[in-house]
C-alpha cells in the first residue's frame, strides 16, 4: 500500500476543518481537537481503503495480479495489471468497491441508531455520510469512476466490443466533469446558498480529474482497437541462421545472397544463441567486417528476445516493453526459426493502421 503525498495535505486539511466541530462535540479538548480531527481522517480513509481492497480482492479472485493500492487526495486507487477478458469481470471488480462503501455507510447508519454521543457520534455520522456519498457518486456511469467501468461492461456486453464500451463510458465522464463544472453556478438557483471560492476550487479539480481519465481512458481504447491488427507472424523479415564464428562480411554476403532481411546467429548444433543488431552491425565498417565475428554484432536471445511465432496484439506490445530491443527471434512450437521481428516494423504497422 502507498500513500501519496497530497493524502497528508488533506488529511492535515481534514484535521483544521473537523476542530471546531470537535471543540462542539467534546468542549475543552484545546490542541487535542486537531489530534482527533486527524484521526477522524485517518478513519475516513479507513474505509477508502477498504473500498480499494475491495477491488483488489476481486481482481485477484480472476487470476489478476495486483501491484498496488494507492491513497491520494480524491481517494485511492488499485494498480490491476492487465484487462478483463469478459464483460462480467469487468462488471464484478468494477462493483463491488461502490457497493462496499455503500455497506460501510450503511454500518455507520446502523451504529447512529444505538446513540452514540460527543466525538463518537461526530465519527459516525461522517463515516455514515462520506461512505453513502463516495458509494453513490461513484456509480455515476462515467469513466474513471466505478460506474464508468460498469457501463463499460454493460455496453460491452451488449456489442461484444469491449473498445466501444470504453468510448461511450468515457462520453459518460466528460458529460459528468461538465455537470461538475456548472454545480457551483446552480448550486444557488437549486439550493438557495451561494457558492464560495472553495467550491469553484474543488468542483474545477474534481472535473479536471473527470475530464482527464475519461479522455485517456478513450484514447487508450483507441489504441487498444488496433492492436489486433499486429500479428508478428505477418510483420517478420525473412532469416538467415549463420554459424556465430563466421566473419561477418561473409554472414552479410550470404543474407543478400538469400535476400534475408536479418541473421540469426546459431551454435554448431543448430541452436539459436544471438539476433544480429542492425544499428551494430552498420556501425562497423566495411574494412574490419572480414576480421570480425558475426557474433560481436548479435545481441544475447537470453535477454527474452526469443518471442513464439503466434504472438499478436496486446501481448506483442506487451512482451515488447518487457525486454525493449531492435530485434526478437520469431521461434515455431517445436523450436524452429520462424524469422525475425523488428521493432521498426511492428511501429510502422501500427501507425498503418491507424490511417
Amino acid at each position: 500500500m502507498l500513500v501519496s503525498s497530497s493524502w497528508f495535505l488533506v488529511a492535515g486539511l481534514i484535521a483544521v476543518v473537523m476542530a471546531p466541530r470537535v471543540e462542539e462535540a467534546s468542549p475543552g479538548l484545546g490542541a487535542l481537537k486537531y489530534v482527533a480531527g486527524l484521526a477522524f481522517a485517518v478513519v475516513l480513509y479507513g474505509s477508502v481503503l477498504l473500498h480499494e481492497a475491495s477491488h483488489a480482492f476481486m481482481a485477484r479472485r480472476y487470476g489478476f495480479p495486483v501491484s498496488s493500492i494507492t491513497l491520494h487526495f480524491l481517494g485511492g486507487m488499485t494498480a490491476i495489471e492487465g484487462e478483463a477478458r469478459k464483460p462480467r469481470e469487468e462488471f464484478m471488480i468494477a462493483v463491488v468497491g461502490p457497493l462496499t462503501s455503500l455497506a460501510v455507510g450503511g454500518a455507520a447508519v446502523g451504529l447512529w441508531f444505538l446513540g452514540p454521543e460527543g466525538l463518537i457520534l461526530m465519527a459516525v455520522e461522517g463515516l455514515a455520510g462520506a461512505n453513502l456519498l463516495v458509494g453513490v457518486l461513484n456509480l455515476i456511469p462515467g469513466l474513471p469512476l466505478d460506474g464508468g467501468r460498469v457501463l463499460k461492461s454493460v455496453v460491452w456486453g451488449i456489442t461484444g466490443n469491449p473498445h466501444r464500451g470504453t468510448i461511450v463510458a468515457g462520453w459518460g465522464g466528460r458529460v459528468t466533469a461538465v455537470a461538475v463544472i456548472a454545480w457551483p453556478l446552480l448550486q444557488e438557483q437549486l439550493l438557495g446558498t451561494r457558492p464560495e471560492l472553495l467550491d469553484f476550487l474543488l468542483a474545477f479539480i474534481v472535473a479536471t480529474f473527470l475530464w482527464s481519465g475519461s479522455t485517456a481512458a478513450m484514447a487508450s481504447a483507441r489504441l487498444r482497437s488496433r492492436l489486433p491488427h499486429l500479428v508478428a507472424r505477418d510483420l517478420a523479415r525473412r532469416t538467415l541462421a549463420v554459424p556465430d564464428d563466421l566473419p561477418l562480411a561473409e554472414a552479410v554476403r550470404r543474407a543478400q545472397e538469400a535476400h534475408a532481411g536479418s541473421i540469426v546467429t546459431v551454435t554448431g548444433a543448430g541452436r539459436p544463441v544471438g539476433v544480429v543488431s542492425e544499428a551494430a552491425l552498420l556501425a562497423t565498417p566495411e574494412d574490419r567486417r572480414p576480421w570480425v565475428a558475426v557474433s560481436t554484432v548479435a545481441r544475447n536471445l537470453d535477454d527474452g528476445l526469443s518471442l513464439p511465432a503466434t504472438i499478436s496484439g496486446e501481448e506483442l506490445v506487451l512482451a515488447i516493453s518487457r525486454a525493449p530491443a531492435a530485434e526478437y527471434l520469431l521461434v515455431e512450437e517445436d523450436g524452429t526459426i520462424y524469422g525475425v521481428l523488428s521493432t521498426a516494423d511492428v511501429d510502422k504497422a501500427f501507425r498503418e493502421s491507424h490511417h
